[in-house]
């Protein structure tokens, strides 16, 4: 659901799961409705990368039930990614190391548009798993003010399953709220 402070513009809905958990990887996916005006950043290959959620970014949060600590994963179109630890809630934040670059794939269609992002299980903690899982959508906006040839300023909602009452936080607490299970051994 989007953050009611942040209301999109054109997109309706975005759906987000676990696609897939094997022994390498983590597989997830959003899939946003009423993508028309959804802007893309261009590709910029596989690399860490800072302040991605500036501009359209998938966000992965996941704390292990019994810790204070969390790990937040960012996750660009751009095939450009980010992942920290936390010690307690915005505190004590570091660098993750990753064993390899997350996959990251953006696919457009008419008005729908799919992120998919495969993590590499090695870099996350052990299940279960508490999961936030969020989106910063940025959409070209509809500027009234702006000259003949100019853009529009874009727009930015902030999606989360859950949202805590106030400002937007992905951080917070309430916005963990989905769970993932250990797998049962056959």
């Amino acid at each position: 659901m989007p953050h009611p402070d942040s209301p999109p513009l054109a997109v309706t809905g975005i759906e987000a799961a676990v696609i897939g958990l094997d022994a390498h990887w983590l597989r997830v996916r959003w899939r946003i409705e009423g993508s028309a005006r959804l802007l893309v950043p261009p590709f910029a290959g596989k690399g860490r990368t800072d302040g991605l959620w500036q501009q359209t970014c998938f966000e992965l949060f996941i704390k292990t039930p019994d810790e204070d600590g969390y790990v937040e994963l960012n996750l660009s179109p751009s095939e450009r990614w980010a992942a920290y630890d936390f010690a307690t809630y915005r505190a004590g934040m570091e660098n993750r190391d990753m064993p390899r670059d997350p996959d990251c794939t953006m696919r457009l269609g008419g008005n729908m548009a799919i992120f998919d992002a495969a993590i590499p299980v090695a870099a996350l903690p052990p299940l279960p798993w508490k999961l936030g899982i969020s989106a910063v959508i940025e959409e070209l906006g509809e500027d009234e003010d702006a000259q003949a040839g100019e853009e529009a300023s874009p727009v930015k909602s902030l999606w989360a399953l859950r949202h805590a009452p106030g400002q937007p936080d992905f951080h917070s607490p309430a916005c963990f709220a989905a769970s993932l299970a250990a797998p049962e051994r056959a």
